[in-house]
């Protein structure tokens, strides 16, 4: 997203923002959740939510094995990025399923305040950028070139981004570097918060479809990319530290390892559950056969991870601690 990110992830700035004010929610979506007045001798898990579809495919896998083969309550609230770190501290959130990068909070909730813990990669590697429909790039071969953008930002134009091209991004609390790389590489765009995953998906399948001009935020894995034709636009690319000062950046995404972060806590006192989570390692692949089956198969969270636990045993007994 979101970036993650593709993350994911997105404030307009180098790290995700939390909503001020936001509340946490049990997901009503998510049948993973417990029924109310339940109680599990085992324990409860809090896993957050966080707004992008691959994530919520690995947290419903992990609370499906948590509560069939473990036993456990899961909880699974709907937060966004930073508010997830900072439940750690206050109690409303366990585990963190997949966490794009973020060194700042890393050093804030890990290093100093101590209330947080790294619990290994996930097995997904994540890569956010911007991407156009493979129409244009057809059309317009040169235009996968970010020093070639600024000919084409009169095709981007829309009424929201007024006399400078479009470059559609998601949810304000993914991770984002559009404001500063628009800036330091003199593009004539403006970012316009569509405010959504969904919002960037259903852009792009119209962009491709009825072949509107788009250029948007996104990010892999994510499970769009087996059913739309997209390409990347190249951006300067990453080198080591080069995302180093937020107002400075004008390089590209990197390839992240994508990450557990949990409550230090959690790692002390949760047992098998922990050690579940810790072992909890898929690929791309797997997650965005869940994340498909979840957006375009009509299932729930619950029953997507139940259709792959069931098709892919050998993978995950050998995340369950003996």
């Amino acid at each position: 997203m979101k970036i993650r990110l593709l993350a994911g992830l997105l404030a307009l700035g180098l790290t995700a923002v939390g909503c001020g004010g936001a509340t946490v929610e049990t997901s009503p979506s998510s049948s993973a959740a417990p029924q109310a007045g339940s109680s599990s001798a085992a324990g409860t898990v809090k896993i957050a939510i966080n707004p992008w579809v691959g994530y919520e495919a690995s947290a419903n896998v992990v609370a499906y094995l948590l509560k069939n083969e473990l036993g456990y309550t899961v909880e699974l609230p709907e937060i966004k990025e930073q508010l997830a770190w900072e439940g750690f501290e206050t109690g409303d959130v366990d585990v963190i399923i997949e966490n794009w990068g973020h060194p700042d909070l890393k050093k804030k909730f890990i290093e100093e305040k101590k209330t947080a813990v790294e619990a290994g990669s996930t097995g997904n590697k994540g890569v956010i950028g911007w991407y156009i429909p493979k129409w244009m790039a057809d059309e317009h071969p040169d235009i996968t070139d970010y020093k070639n953008l600024n000919k084409y930002a009169s095709m981007f134009k829309t009424s929201e981004s007024g006399d400078k091209g479009q470059l559609l991004f998601g949810d304000p609390s993914y991770v984002s570097n559009e404001d500063a790389l628009i800036k330091n590489l003199k593009l004539n765009y403006k970012v316009v918060v569509g405010g959504s995953e969904a919002a960037l998906i259903k852009g792009a399948q119209q962009a491709q479809t009825q072949k509107k001009p788009l250029l948007f935020y996104f990010w892999d894995p994510h499970w769009l990319f087996s059913k739309t034709e997209l390409v990347r636009v190249n951006l300067p690319a990453h080198t080591e530290g080069c995302d180093a000062d937020p107002k400075k950046v004008a390089c590209d995404y990197p390839e992240m390892d994508l990450d557990k972060i949990v409550s230090k806590k959690f790692a002390e006192t949760g047992g098998k559950a922990y050690d579940l989570v810790k072992n909890f390692s898929w690929t791309n692949e797997d997650q965005n056969a869940v994340a498909d089956d979840m957006t375009n198969n009509g299932m729930t969270g619950e029953e997507a991870a139940k259709k792959w636990v069931e098709a892919n045993t050998a993978k995950w007994q050998a995340w369950i601690p003996k």
